[in-house]
């Protein structure tokens, strides 16, 4: 929105700053920061009066889960409302690639919403049925990544972009949107199964999406897609706001989340956050990547799919539990000690991901 300001500009002055993204970026980050920090206790007193035994925790899982009974859900709502307060403010509301992501992001947010009104009104683990949500994510997924194909330039429509390779295309033709749904609804569902310690899930999502910010912002500068040897999406820059967004939303939220959290981030984050990267990296033309940067959630969702497949098959279990780091809490690893190694991990990853821009 108050990029129009700088239509106001005669090319010089402070409101020719609202031309450049890297300007707008920084603005949304402290938007969206200091909106967490003046809402987020409002918000939690509030889900704790409606909530009032807050999240059920499950009966099979860690002894020392038992001691966050009553502590609200739905703090996802804070990100939430943040990141897209400050992306309304601060992104060009004309870019395609920024309602793209939004949609997919509130989308999956209410997706997150509804499974979590209905765990804590009916006082069950279980919500709203998996098939449900995993449907309704596929349709929103199909659109989401059939309005990216439209906009993307014509020699990039339905094409995948192989990493660490100049010019390396493979043209996905009818199968890019099924490839789009794979990554958008992969990656909610990945982050959503990471969300099970306090500010696990939260940092990693950061994490991942500055870089996918910094990525999106490459590509979509001809000087620096063409010096770096990517493909050059225009548009795509501006999603570096969003993304920025996210951070200082994301902040606002781990000031209440950090051990021992206040409110839990619940479905409503975790499945918003999650489609939002997902998004991110089907815009840019960066899906391989986003396995890279977001390989600890690779590892999270593998690790269930593992579970699951080899009990169905041999009765018994790879894992002391699934999610992995629920088996490290079994192994008696300390919550702040495996929550601070995934941090690490997913910095690693990052900076993997990174550097899939230069090595070419």
């Amino acid at each position: 929105m108050f990029y129009w300001l700088a239509d106001f500009s005669d090319g010089g002055g402070v409101l020719n700053l609202f031309r450049y993204i890297t300007f707008r970026a920084g603005a949304a980050f402290f938007t969206a920061l200091v909106f967490g920090f003046l809402f987020g206790r409002p918000l939690i007193n509030m889900l704790r009066r409606k909530q009032g035994k807050g999240q059920p925790i499950r009966d099979d899982g860690p002894q020392t889960h038992f001691a966050k009974a009553g502590t609200p859900t739905m703090g996802g709502l804070l990100i939430l409302s943040a990141l897209t307060f400050s992306t309304i403010l601060w992104a060009r509301l004309d870019n395609p690639y920024v309602w793209i992501v939004v949609f997919v992001t509130l989308a999956f947010g209410l997706i997150g919403f509804a499974d979590d009104f209905a765990k804590v009104t009916k006082q069950n683990t279980k919500g709203v049925s998996s098939r449900a949500r995993f449907l309704l994510g596929l349709l929103i997924a199909a659109l989401a990544s059939y309005a990216a194909a439209r906009f993307h330039p014509g020699p990039l429509t339905d094409q995948l972009a192989v990493p660490f390779f100049k010019n390396v295309l493979i043209n996905l033709g009818y199968f890019f949107v099924p490839f789009g749904m794979l990554v958008i609804v992969g990656a909610a569902n990945a982050v959503n199964l990471t969300d099970g310690l306090d500010g696990l899930a939260i940092m990693p999502v950061m994490i991942a999406a500055a870089t996918l910010g910094a990525i999106a912002y490459v590509v979509g500068n001809a000087n620096f897609a063409e010096y770096l040897g990517v493909h050059f999406v225009p548009g795509t820059g501006e999603l570096l706001v969003f993304t920025a967004a996210l951070i200082g939303g994301g902040l606002g939220f781990l000031w209440y989340n950090a051990p021992p959290a206040a409110v839990f981030m619940g479905d409503t984050g975790s499945l918003a956050l999650g489609g939002s990267l997902g998004a991110i990296a089907v815009c840019t033309k960066h899906e391989i990547v986003l396995a890279i940067v977001g390989g600890l959630f690779v590892v999270e969702a593998l690790s269930v799919i593992i579970q699951v497949m080899y009990y169905k098959r041999t009765g018994r279990r790879v894992f002391l539990m699934a999610p992995i780091h629920h088996h490290f809490e079994k192994k008696g690893w300390a919550e702040p000690q495996i929550v601070i190694r995934f941090w690490i991990i997913s910095l690693i990853l990052a900076l993997i991901g990174l550097a899939t821009l230069k090595v070419r």
